[in-house]
């Protein structure tokens, strides 16, 4: 599969203008998740992907995981609403220091990190197992 152009204009030199574009953006997390293993998919259940600019004010985030983690379902788990995984895209991009490479291995870290929580590891085991 060929990739588009990176997209990251630098006219006017604005910090807003080095932004990658939100469809390319999408792409790299499409890319992210669909270079996972096959067990990962096999097991993902009722779980959705979002991209957001910003974190909410005052949270300095990557990626936020909300939901009920599978390993805390139980028998009355039933008519829920999915669990979320949100993608911060910027700071994201200042994270990856604007380059496309960096920034697709913010992504690909970020959904792994956050699908960990959605399979029920801590941050604290993260840690621990040197995957944060």
């Amino acid at each position: 599969m060929s990739l588009p152009p990176a997209g990251l204009p630098r006219t006017g030199g604005t910090l807003h203008d080095m932004w990658i574009s939100r469809e390319r953006f999408e792409e790299m997390v499409a890319d992210a998740v669909d270079a996972l293993p096959d067990w990962v998919h096999e097991r993902l259940d009722n779980v959705e992907l979002f991209v957001e600019d910003e974190p909410p004010p005052g949270q300095h985030l990557l990626g936020l995981y909300e939901g009920v983690p599978l390993l805390h379902r139980g028998g009355n788990y039933t008519n829920v609403m999915p669990d979320r995984i949100t993608l911060f895209k910027h700071p994201i991009e200042r994270e990856g220091a604007f380059n496309e490479v960096r920034i697709q291995r913010v992504v690909s870290h970020t959904v792994a990190h956050e699908l960990a929580h959605h399979f029920g590891i801590s941050d604290e085991r993260l840690l621990e197992i040197d995957a944060y």
